[in-house]
């Protein structure tokens, strides 16, 4: 059995801010500070995917449909827009866009997502050079 594990990235850009809808505008100052207010990044969003390796093709799994998903549930989602508008969780008040709570919600809307026999073992959103967060859930 050859197993493997294949690591592909999605860039967007998108602005979000951080706030507690029911929080006053004073609180989520005090508490996130300057993120309270809208601000840009370029994020880069990885996802990497584990299976066994087709012993035909030599693949784990097929790069154009594995960037379709991604184009599809990344991209074309969030490119060029504000992610406390754009996800709904965020949108209704129920997630604060951090990095560690984009990594869980790419993860979620990824999950099944992923062609052939491969399967998601990890999600990493890197927000800038200097932070990034990554989420996996435990299987077994």
């Amino acid at each position: 059995m050859m197993r493997s594990t294949v690591i592909r990235r999605a860039s967007f850009s998108a602005e979000h801010h951080y706030a507690r809808p029911e929080w006053s505008v004073e609180k989520n100052r005090q508490v996130f500070g300057a993120s309270s207010e809208p601000h840009g990044h370029n994020y880069e969003v990885e996802v990497v995917v584990r299976g066994e390796i087709d012993p035909l093709t030599g693949f784990l799994v097929d790069l154009v449909e594995l960037d379709r998903v991604l184009k599809e549930e990344v991209v074309a989602r969030l490119d060029q827009r504000s992610l406390n508008d754009a996800i709904p969780e965020v949108r209704e008040g129920r997630m604060v866009p951090t990095t560690e709570s984009l990594a869980r919600w790419f993860w979620r809307v990824l999950e099944g997502r992923i062609p052939g026999l491969a399967s998601l073992d990890r999600v990493r959103v890197f927000e800038s050079g200097t932070l990034a967060a990554e989420y996996w859930e435990e299987t077994e």
